[in-house]
């Protein structure tokens, strides 16, 4: 077992250098599609929630058995593959764009495709972590992919709005392709021989799933981080599906200032990766669950502020604040679940977690689609922004408000201690 810091890790190494080219087209395409859709196909509000909910639907439809198939494969595998089936659809939208025969149903389609591999992929991502440092490592190992993902949304929405403005919605949304088709060069260059999976060639899909599900929800403080991870992603994808026409038509802001605006997120989550480890051993890590997001969501309210001015550096204020406390929770929420679940699990837990606090986001962006045409684009913001505030309530009123730390073992049956 590794022993030392991970940046002695070259396996670690090329996985971190893989997730950064991976993060940042990831980061790209969250502004460029969006842009895409509201700029150059003149999408509606309901349009603009179909799109953001067909990025998440497969969680709702294959999420569940994706997490038993990955515990019965290699899950480095199972990543390549994701990769390299996500460069292939983006790819098609600029070769559409540039022949001329670009729709919204293309979009549409690439987006729910790109979406079932990213389901895989995820499953797999998380559940290769702990085989690859050992458990002792997974909260340097998080902090370190967090911060990652913090850099990417900074650059990736500023480079994605410039891009756009020289370049074109389209052609930017080959630099997300590009870094998927990046990060499996580096998987493909990782040595560590990964365990063979357990296989127990009798065994039905539906009990398999049926384990997985019972040991997310028997254990109490996993149910409550389950319930604010998804009521958050819930009114945050409302809050997607409108975001950028509420941004470009209501606040009247240009491309350039669209990514520069929702860069500032990412500029909170460096800061918070940057903390993360030190505040959450100062702190413990259940307080850090709970008692950072209830001090720091709140600045998520400023953002139906934004106009062009000094309101748009409030917004982005509270963009950051926002930003911070959801990387701390995250790299504490995600180290503990990895901690406590033995690795034969690891994929049907993933994936159990995945199909709830992900299979909202689909419900979420139709909410948003359909609050922008009832409310209007400000008043939908302003409804987003509120429900994200309140997603804390579920670990706020859960045992972690009583406890410190969070037990570190991983548990030896399929259900809570």
């Amino acid at each position: 077992m590794h022993r030392g810091s991970l940046f002695r890790h070259a396996d670690f190494r090329r996985l971190w250098a893989g997730d950064t080219a991976s993060q940042l087209g990831t980061n790209v395409g969250y502004t460029a599609i969006p842009l895409l859709a509201a700029v150059t196909l003149a999408a509606t509000p309901f349009e603009m929630g179909l799109l953001t909910a067909a990025e998440t639907t497969a969680f709702l439809l294959i999420g569940l058995p994706a997490g038993v198939w990955v515990d019965r494969l290699r899950r480095r595998r199972v990543m390549l593959a994701a990769d390299f089936t996500r460069f292939v659809l983006l790819t098609t939208v600029p070769l559409a764009w540039w022949a001329g025969v670009l729709t919204l149903a293309q979009l549409l389609v690439v987006v729910l495709c790109t979406g079932v591999a990213t389901v895989f992929f995820d499953v797999a991502y998380q559940s290769y972590l702990p085989s690859l440092v050992g458990r002792e490592h997974l909260l340097e190992g998080n902090t370190k992919l967090q911060s990652v993902q913090s850099v990417a949304q900074i650059a990736g929405p500023s480079g994605a709005g410039v891009l756009v403005q020289l370049v074109s919605a389209a052609n930017t949304v080959l630099i997300t392709g590009l870094g998927y088709l990046t990060s499996a060069l580096f998987l493909l260059r990782i040595r560590t021989v990964e365990p063979q999976p357990e296989r127990d060639g009798h065994a039905r899909l539906l009990p398999q799933i049926a384990e997985g599900l019972r040991f997310v929800f028997s254990d109490k403080p996993l149910r409550a981080i389950v319930g604010t991870t998804a009521t958050a992603n819930f009114f945050n994808s409302a809050l997607m599906a409108v975001q950028v026409l509420f941004l470009t038509r209501t606040a009247g802001l240009p491309p350039a200032a669209v990514g520069v605006l929702l860069a500032a997120g990412g500029a909170g989550g460096i800061l918070g990766a940057l903390c993360s480890g030190t505040l959450t051993r100062r702190i413990g890590q259940a307080r850090a669950i709970w008692l950072v997001p209830l001090f720091t969501m709140p600045g998520h309210l400023l953002v139906p502020l934004a106009a062009p001015g000094w309101r748009l550096g409030l917004a982005g204020l509270g963009l950051v604040a926002g930003g911070f406390g959801i990387i701390v929770y995250n790299v504490a929420q995600v180290s503990y679940r990895q901690a406590i679940c033995p690795d034969r699990l690891l994929g049907r837990m993933n994936a159990s977690v995945r199909f709830v606090v992900w299979g909202t986001m689909p419900l979420g962006g139709l909410l948003g689609g359909g609050l922008g045409e009832w409310l209007g684009l400000r008043g939908a913001v302003w409804v987003a922004v509120a429900g994200e505030v309140a997603a804390v309530l579920w670990v706020l009123w859960s045992p972690l408000r009583r406890m410190r730390d969070l037990p570190t073992e991983a548990k030896t049956g399929s259900g809570a201690a």
